[in-house]
């Protein structure tokens, strides 16, 4: 048995597609498209969908996307569903022309909520000391 006859079709054209060491991460996602759960070409592109772009685990907190499995920033996660999608195109045999032309089906990001500068605040008149003949020690014995 030769290297090649080892693995699927599917997942060896992703080793051949993303040889390079770079590219390792890539290839690992194109192989998950490969071996995603959904039966049809769409229901692979969900799950692309799925694994490289993740939701806020908080709400109103974006940057708890992080905390799951994501690749992290936004190009990151645009290249992992373009080769997830390349996993689905070789899975459902789809030509690399229509594979080329998915694009991830994601709301646009709410822009960076900017929270207004705190008031500045207002400098308090200092209390007036008054002091008592009382309230001064004395320096005698």
């Amino acid at each position: 048995m030769i290297p090649q006859q080892w693995t699927p079709p599917c997942n060896n054209q992703c080793t051949l597609k993303y040889a390079a060491l770079t590219q390792i991460p890539w290839r690992v996602f194109c192989k998950k498209g490969c071996n995603s759960d959904g039966e049809e070409w769409e229901e692979c592109l969900t799950e692309c969908n799925e694994i490289c772009y993740k939701d806020p685990v908080l709400k109103d907190q974006q940057w708890s996307a992080y905390i799951d499995r994501s690749p992290g920033a936004a190009s990151y996660s645009e290249e992992c569903f373009h080769a997830c999608v390349a996993g689905c195109g070789y899975k459902f045999d789809v030509p690399s022309e229509k594979v080329n032309k998915v694009h991830p089906n994601r709301p646009p990001k709410p822009p960076p909520v900017q929270k207004p500068p705190p008031p500045m605040a207002e400098a308090s008149p200092l209390p007036e000391s008054r002091q008592n003949s009382e309230d001064i020690p004395s320096t005698s014995a």
